[in-house]
């Protein structure tokens, strides 16, 4: 079977990791191209897989759409040339437009709802994966599964956080230290959403820089006066790094998501959390492993408040009732591949997954 994979992002490289893996053992031809975004390309080095790149940043909302028309006709181009079996991609614009034109089926994964671009992606997609609680409904190609997109990478069959390699770095895992995480908004699915204001962002770090040592990692350069708290690891690393901290803060919704599956208090701030934020983040709330808000301050105030009071025991208990409800979303999204490039119309449609059969 001939399988294409598509990276636009940093974490669709861990979600798919394991996943290229396990297809390339059991014999599949895999094809990954990639978008140069963040970090994405750095990883995927780290991880020897093999890639091609289609396209590069984009500094703008014009320029996302220049970036996105390129890298489509190029993967258009490649798709006609290997005649692929299925496609896969997170999000899945590029994906769902040219999987039909090559005769492939399209497999994406979708777990933010209300995102405007869903509206390319769904009306083509051959199978749509969400977790289980995800509010919208995208018809008869529509399947749930039990579980979050980290947990393709995150879950402990796949991932076990070694204090060694912080060490190495020169990271004390246990001495209390803070990961903190600023994004550029920037993502097609980020128009008119926006996350921490310079002040908050200042009050948050000097807080923080009181109670232990402070990590920053963000998605554009950092200002002067954070360079100091530079992050020390390798990006292969941070979620080692993640996993030891005492506390996550950032408007990040990836990494907020895999702090909450690694067991560390974790406080995320965007302007669309509330009462009807993306359904991942309201259910980790429902297992107490993750405060969001819309309002920057408020999100300062809690992670103070963390700061002094988090019990880290607490956190862990509350992590492994959560690994119970969940599955291996890595073995999963493997064997959908497999049953959807064999044109197989899998038992798992219109219904969740569970781990526990």
């Amino acid at each position: 079977m001939k399988v294409i994979i598509t990276i636009q992002h940093p974490a669709h490289v861990h979600f798919y990791r394991h996943v290229i893996t396990s297809l390339s053992e059991d014999g599949h031809d895999v094809h990954v191209f990639a978008r140069d975004k963040d970090i994405a390309l750095d990883l995927l080095d780290y991880y020897d897989i093999e890639h091609t790149v289609l396209a590069g940043k984009a500094d703008s909302l014009t320029g996302l759409a220049r970036v996105q028309a390129t890298y489509e006709a190029r993967l258009l181009h490649e798709a006609m040339r290997i005649r692929p079996d299925v496609m896969t991609a997170i999000g899945g614009v590029a994906v769902s437009h040219v999987a039909p034109l090559v005769g492939a089926r399209s497999v994406v994964w979708i777990d933010n709802e209300g995102a405007q671009s869903h509206k390319l992606t769904t009306p083509l997609a051959h199978v749509i994966c969400t977790p289980r609680k995800f509010r919208d409904d995208f018809g008869a190609n529509h399947v749930r599964y039990d579980g979050y997109h980290e947990l393709a990478y995150l879950h402990p069959k796949r991932f076990t956080p070694n204090p060694d390699r912080l060490r190495e770095h020169g990271v004390n895992p246990e001495e209390p230290f803070f990961l903190v995480r600023f994004r550029q908004w920037s993502a097609l699915h980020d128009v008119g959403q926006n996350g921490f204001s310079h002040d908050a962002k200042c009050d948050l770090v000097s807080f923080l820089a009181d109670h232990g040592e402070v990590y920053v990692t963000s998605e554009s350069p950092l200002p002067a006066e954070f360079a100091e708290y530079e992050l020390p690891v390798p990006p292969h690393l941070v979620h080692d790094l993640l996993a030891f901290a005492d506390l996550y803060v950032g408007d990040s919704a990836t990494m907020a998501t895999e702090a909450a599956v690694l067991g560390t208090p974790a406080v995320r701030a965007q302007s669309f959390a509330g009462a009807d934020d993306m359904t991942n983040f309201l259910e980790l709330a429902e297992y107490g492993l993750l405060y969001s808000t819309a309002d920057d301050r408020d999100a300062v105030t809690k992670a103070k408040s963390l700061v002094r009071d988090a019990d880290r025991e607490t956190f862990e208990q509350r992590r492994e009732r959560l690994i119970e409800d969940k599955i291996d979303v890595a073995g999963y999204a493997t064997e959908l591949l497999v049953q959807s490039g064999r044109g197989q119309r899998s038992s798992w449609f219109g219904q969740a997954v569970h781990n526990k059969g």
